[in-house]
């Protein structure tokens, strides 16, 4: 039988506030860390991105927060303010009592607000290592009260090279605290790192597959040497033509830059990154789940709050910094039993990597070249054809019938067909081209497009697999 949050340790009154938020089962990673942690217990906890493990540190810290004192009483380091900015919204609605206060810390903001909010009392911290350094240098971060140190991403810490600065901030806080790290994967400096500043730590661990679900077709497509990226990506988005689609990138920079081109070429096309409020997320959201936008461009850390049922594509415009979070993008798609499309631009200089996701996924990617005009102009008269074939079966058609009567008095009526297809083609968007790097507006709306199911590209990944 499963363990509920009351069995887990948790107070009645935080039981029933997750209940309210339709929490209602813990996840495994909660089932093994509440108990520990509630218990005073140093925790490291390995588990991926998506298995409840904010829930897992932040419930416990929670039922040990004095709400009636507003001495800063935990710090929670994360490796970017995209993380920050989530990880302080999931605490803030896993709280129960409305006297807690969470402050999210981190660069790009005017430090002097933060520093007055810090004046004013705020009981949970949330912060990149830098901006907590430098609080701690103005003499703004009050540490002698915290009870509470945790570090969550501890590998991405590693990987960016935050670890000094983990370090120097965890020798001023103070030594009778409570101490948990998180991470998804363990390397032998995160272990280095626990052995010097965790009391007798607690293991737990959440294990999961490597490789891919089987429903997902897995298609990585090589840029040519000199090609623009952005105009290569319209050129495959012209080519899938996705019903829906999560378009991965690194940074919330090249989320609003590849954004702006898109929507500035007609496309459905919105952006998700950590500068985005609760509200706005929320919005959109809603707008991509009812088919509002078709396309949304999201970093890794702001997407993991991000589910659409039914998405058809995930498409990596940027290779993802780690081979487990390769599985969780493209896992977003191929669920409940559907398929689902994965589409990676490979640059020349990437091509290592690309064996490297085949070893981990334990498959076969099907590698294809770059979408050329051709393709593109075959595609659109193909969706053209299909269009035509709806129209015939509908009602309007009725009424345009005595235009062509009358023109088939002196045309013949396949030349009448044929100009009016022309003038319907000619009126898409035009057609990428890869060497431009500035995008042209091209006015077009989404309402002038139509909303075609997914086809698969049958003839050319066929082709291609029996290449390899």
């Amino acid at each position: 039988m499963t363990a509920s949050f009351s069995q887990l340790g948790l107070s009645d009154a935080h039981a029933q506030h997750l209940e309210s938020l339709g929490f209602t089962e813990p996840t495994p990673i909660q089932i093994q860390a509440i108990p520990p942690l509630l218990a005073g217990r140093d925790v490291i906890g390995q588990a991926q991105t998506g298995t409840g493990k904010t829930a897992a540190f932040g419930l416990p810290m929670l039922e040990r927060i004095d709400p009636q004192s507003f001495d800063t009483q935990a710090l929670i380091l994360t490796p970017t303010r995209e993380l920050a900015v989530q990880v302080s919204q999931a605490i803030f609605n896993l709280k129960s009592d409305p006297n807690i206060r969470v402050l999210a810390i981190y660069g790009g903001q005017p430090i002097e607000r933060q520093i007055d909010r810090l004046k004013r009392g705020v009981q949970v911290l949330v912060g990149t290592p830098g901006r907590v350094l430098d609080l701690i240098k103005r003499g703004a971060m009050p540490l002698s009260t915290l009870t509470w140190f945790i570090l969550d991403e501890a590998d991405e810490m590693l990987n960016m090279g935050f670890i000094p600065d983990v370090k120097q901030i965890l020798t001023q806080v103070p030594a009778q605290r409570q101490t948990a790290f998180f991470s998804a994967t363990m390397e032998p400096a995160i272990y280095r790192l626990a052995k010097q500043f965790l009391q007798s730590p607690v293991t737990v661990s959440v294990e999961q597959s490597q490789a891919a679900p089987t429903k997902i077709e897995q298609v990585a497509y090589k840029m040519p040497r000199g090609a623009s990226k952005p105009r290569t990506l319209q050129m495959i988005l012209e080519l899938e033509d996705p019903e829906s689609a999560l378009i991965f990138v690194r940074t919330r920079r090249a989320a609003a830059e590849l954004t702006n081109l898109l929507q500035s070429e007609g496309y459905s096309a919105d952006e998700y990154h950590g500068d985005l409020s609760q509200s706005q997320r929320e919005r959109l959201i809603n707008r991509f789940r009812q088919g509002q936008i078709r396309w949304v461009v999201a970093t890794d850390i702001a997407a993991r709050g991000l589910h659409v049922e039914d998405l058809t594509h995930v498409i990596n415009y940027d290779l993802p910094d780690s081979l487990e979070s390769y599985v969780h993008r493209i896992g977003r798609t191929g669920r409940a039993g559907k398929t689902g499309i994965a589409v990676t631009l490979i640059h020349p200089l990437d091509r290592h990597k690309l064996g490297q996701i085949e070893r981990h996924v334990q498959q076969k990617l099907t590698l294809l070249e770059a979408p050329s005009r051709a393709q593109i102009e075959a595609r659109r008269l193909e969706r053209m054809k299909d269009q035509v074939k709806a129209a015939l079966m509908g009602e309007r058609m009725a009424s345009f019938l005595p235009i062509v009567s009358q023109l088939s008095e002196e045309y013949d009526v396949q030349a009448i067909a044929a100009a009016a297809l022309q003038m319907a083609f000619d009126q898409n968007r035009p057609l990428p081209n890869q060497t431009e790097a500035t995008p042209t507006p091209s006015g077009n709306s989404e309402s002038e497009r139509s909303r075609k199911p997914v086809r698969n590209l049958n003839r050319q990944r066929d082709r291609a697999t029996n290449q390899r």
